[in-house]
């Protein structure tokens, strides 16, 4: 992705990109197919612009257009069932590269894969994202399986 041209969720959006902002076509290709049934989560992290690289110019901090994408885009999010499970506040990199820092972390759970891929191709999302585009310096979306919880490691 770092490199890459464009966003190939599905927001027709196409512009390089020097972090990991969007899917490339091929992961979400593969997103699609894996369709299984019941919710799954996609763990977020997010590290943010100190200043927002709007195409058109205008003048915002990350965190602002980060803001913009949140109130703009949570209403379809809502819609589809989508709700965020759990947040924290990065404090420390103890495991991974040392440079990483994330200014968001966050699970989002949606009720299907379908869900999220309906999502992706809303107008009102699609129109969205471009703050997130302008926003996000760089950023990992994993998705998850839920499991339940337990004391133990491993399974």
């Amino acid at each position: 992705m770092a490199g890459e041209t464009g966003a190939e969720d599905g927001t027709g959006q196409g512009r390089v990109m020097t972090g990991h902002i969007d899917p490339t076509k091929q992961a979400f290709a593969e997103f699609r197919g894996n369709d299984r049934a019941g919710p799954i989560h996609m763990l977020n992290l997010v590290r943010l612009r100190a200043r927002a690289n709007y195409p058109d110019g205008r003048q915002a901090t990350g965190a602002e257009a980060y803001a913009a994408y949140g109130r703009e885009s949570g209403p379809v999010f809502a819609r589809l069932g989508g709700k965020i499970v759990w947040r924290g506040t990065f404090e420390q990199m103890v495991i991974g590269p040392s440079e990483e820092r994330w200014d968001l972390c966050f699970v989002a759970e949606y009720p299907a894969v379908a869900a999220f891929v309906e999502m992706v191709r809303d107008p009102v999302y699609r129109e969205a994202v471009k703050h997130r585009q302008a926003a996000v310096e760089d950023s990992r979306l994993i998705r998850l399986a839920p499991l339940a919880g337990g004391a133990g490691f491993g399974g």
